[in-house]
């Protein structure tokens, strides 16, 4: 059976309908945020804001993979790849915490699950600009790690895999199907401290 696709295409007020979704979504989060909403904080009629996205669901994984390539290249603006691995590691730990635990990231996760099957283009947007990012990018460092010689590591994509699992333990499954948010800040460097002392257990080459 074909699959539908999402009929996103750009024009003139594309990028203004664009900034007037992001600083609505982010304000309100995905169930808050009316179409009226962003249309009028955009500054463009319903008519034109459906000519570009179908519906409410295609405009927010929109943003979605815009904000959290954003966030990716932020991130990475401020770290030093010539950090050693128990710096780094922490800080991208704690980047993947802070976004599976938020609203922003836990809806994004939802639609992307719930629409991947009727819409496989929203399953593979969430993909690339999410986990896949990281992949990519952690995947490089840790590249990098082995050539120097500070990790062992034959396969960078599949061990930046299991790191961001490892950051992802009790805390994804209890956020996602628990409603669990309130982990203090102890909780979170326990899980990280506890995933990096996992990975460079095993892929680590100081004594």
């Amino acid at each position: 059976m074909a699959h539908t696709t999402l009929g996103i295409k750009k024009g003139r007020k594309f990028d203004q309908v664009i900034a007037g979704a992001r600083t609505v979504f982010l304000r309100d989060g995905y169930e808050g945020a009316s179409v009226d909403d962003i249309a009028r904080e955009a500054g463009v009629s319903k008519a034109t804001l459906y000519s570009y996205f179908p519906d409410k669901r295609v405009l927010f994984l929109e943003i979605a993979a815009l904000e959290t390539r954003r966030q990716a290249d932020a991130q990475e603006d401020r770290l030093d790849i010539t950090d050693p691995p128990e710096v780094v590691l922490p800080a991208a730990g704690r980047k993947i915490i802070d976004f599976i635990l938020s609203d922003f990231g836990i809806a994004v996760f939802r639609i992307a699950v719930a629409e991947s099957a009727r819409f496989p283009e929203i399953g593979q947007k969430f993909y690339d600009s999410g986990p896949g990012l990281l992949r990519e990018r952690l995947s490089q460092y840790l590249a990098s790690c082995s050539a120097q010689g500070v990790l062992n590591i034959d396969d960078p994509e599949l061990a930046a895999e299991q790191f961001a699992e490892l950051c992802k333990v009790h805390l994804f499954p209890a956020r996602l199907f628990l409603g669990r948010t309130d982990v203090d800040e102890a909780e979170r460097n326990r899980i990280i401290d506890s995933a990096v002392a996992l990975f460079l257990a095993r892929y680590g080459t100081r004594s």
